[in-house]
């Protein structure tokens, strides 16, 4: 049966990270073996920089930013390759003036369509740098572009998944032999050949998507953590790890913003029972955690902090209810948008929204919303979400801090608190 293996940007952030992967994937004798990669380190980050200042008409801005990623790209290569570098950089060289071209055709047309086109590269140069490298050290690669794998419909940054037709497609991919097919995370395409994403932080979706239609033996989802936490150890001093995990208890937490699994991911892992594995590319011999259909779902606690975020308070004008209707009316702006609401409430005349401070959709959604509405805004906010709280823990974590929105049903609370009254680092009261 078929692995599935993904790495992020963090794995192959550089010329020795790329190494690094090389020597795994070397070691690694299963087969057969799909592995899905990541852009290297920030590189969305840059490609939507320099899709707003495409879009800006902003000349020297745009050019410089460019160059530097193209410089940055060809520095690996030329770190890992030496003099044998010209071949892969003449391929990588080619990648970027094929993204020039895309950025100046399309810089007149919608941003999400405009995006699908240009943010793909990311992906497209990393694997082709690790290809190469994977290759050049001995272990076979059979590069897959994933646009021509996972058919999507239009709706371009937030694609959705035609199976029925990308399992056909991944299933008749040749899979015999010693050779790792390595592909893409994150986009997809078309029937017609246009490029689309599945979302940002998509890889782990992209994933998925291979391993369900590959029915595989497992996933594995390489991090630079040892596993699942029951909060981000970076910011709580006292976070454990979680051995084993049950699929529900997994999508609660991607779904409330835990950053190590992609909400997506989980639902078509969860169909076949494939089980997915969290392991470390730095700590090789570090317990790993797993996620599967035996995994416990017992209520511990657990934390997860979203930070940056912005609270709208939504009323109508005209001082009336917040009825359905209005309620549809504003949630839709958000889905057009492309915004994700991690906290919603809602009173007689009000809907209090709490979003991530992303200024490219949030915006031009208060924009919109400032237009019809009555709009207050509260931004440098930081949300704090628990699964499975109690009053002792709530009153514990609240430390006399002000409450901005809250939101409780049985099983997981929020509260929203300014983030100058948070502390740099948490502790999570026994």
């Amino acid at each position: 049966m078929t692995t599935v293996y993904k790495f992020g940007g963090a794995s192959i952030k550089d010329a020795a990270a790329i190494r690094h992967l090389g020597e795994l994937l070397a070691s690694v004798r299963t087969r057969p073996l799909v592995v899905v990669v990541s852009a290297m380190g920030k590189t969305t980050n840059a490609l939507e920089a320099l899709l707003a200042a495409a879009r800006s008409d902003d000349e020297a801005d745009y050019r410089s930013r460019l160059d530097e990623l193209r410089r940055a790209h060809l520095a690996t290569v030329d770190a890992l390759f030496g003099d044998r570098a010209a071949r892969v950089a003449e391929r990588v060289a080619a990648l970027f003036e094929e993204l020039d071209r895309r950025h100046r055709a399309h810089w007149r047309e919608p941003r999400p369509f405009h995006y699908d086109q240009t943010i793909c590269f990311g992906e497209l140069l990393s694997t082709t740098i690790v290809s190469a490298w994977l290759d050049e050290i001995g272990t076979a690669t059979d590069w897959q572009d994933a646009r021509e794998l996972i058919v999507t419909d239009a709706c371009h940054q937030a694609a959705n998944i035609d199976w029925e037709a990308t399992g056909r497609k991944i299933r008749a991919l040749p899979r015999d032999g010693d050779r790792l097919l390595l592909t893409q995370g994150f986009i997809g395409g078309t029937p017609e050949g246009v490029s689309t994403t599945l979302g940002r932080e998509g890889s782990d979706f992209s994933a998925a998507i291979f391993a369900h239609c590959l029915e595989a033996k497992e996933l594995v989802i390489w991090k630079d953590v040892p596993g699942l936490f029951n909060a981000d150890p970076r910011r709580f001093d006292n976070a454990v790890q979680l051995a084993q995990i049950s699929y529900d208890e997994a999508i609660e937490l991607a779904w409330h913003g835990a950053k190590v699994i992609h909400p997506k991911t989980l639902a078509p892992l969860r169909q076949q029972g494939i089980p997915l594995t969290v392991r470390s590319f730095e700590a090789l011999d570090a317990p790993p955690s797993t996620i599967s259909a035996e995994g416990a779902s017992a209520a511990a606690p657990a934390f997860i902090l979203a930070e940056e975020q912005v609270l709208l308070e939504v009323s109508p004008r005209d001082f009336s209810f917040m009825d359905e209707a209005r309620q549809h009316d504003i949630l839709g702006r958000l889905v057009e948008a492309g915004a994700h609401a991690n906290l919603v409430d809602s009173g007689a005349m009000r809907l209090s929204l709490c979003l991530d401070s992303h200024p490219a959709r949030l915006e031009p959604l208060v924009e919109a919303l400032a237009a019809d509405y009555a709009l207050e805004r509260h931004d440098d906010l930081t949300l704090l979400t628990v699964r499975h709280p109690s009053e002792p823990l709530l009153e514990a974590l609240g430390g006399g801090r002000e409450i901005l929105a809250e939101r409780r049903n049985r099983d997981t609370a929020q509260r929203l608190f300014r983030s100058s009254e948070c502390p740099g680092t948490w502790h999570i009261p026994r």
